[in-house]
């Protein structure tokens, strides 16, 4: 078991220091086949776009929001996947819009 909680404490930290040192960050929105709509937060690291903050508003109106200090739930979790705004269906948002759902 301790290596587990070493492993998770290993996990957050390096999501808390990429969220927290990020000087660059790009958003993203997704609508999934749901109806759902997911957002991304994602700060640049060794080459890809890592996300830092992804939230799920569902079709139902719930609204799920995973980061460093949330990584998962009985709901879903943080990706550990980099995303690619090349190849993935992302659409570019404005930090505000991010933002404003974010804090809701």
């Amino acid at each position: 078991m301790a290596d587990l909680e070493r492993i998770a404490t290993e996990i957050m930290a390096y999501y808390r220091t990429l969220d927290e040192g990020a000087t660059l960050r790009h958003h993203f929105r997704h609508a999934d086949e749901e109806d759902g709509l997911w957002y991304i937060e994602a700060v640049p690291d060794r080459g890809e776009l890592v996300v830092v903050k992804q939230m799920e508003l569902t079709s139902a109106g719930q609204l799920h929001r995973y980061s460093w200090e949330h990584l998962e739930d009985e709901h879903g979790g943080l990706t550990d996947q980099a995303v690619d705004p090349e190849k993935d269906p992302l659409e570019p948002i404005p930090a505000g819009d991010f933002h404003q759902v974010w804090n809701r």
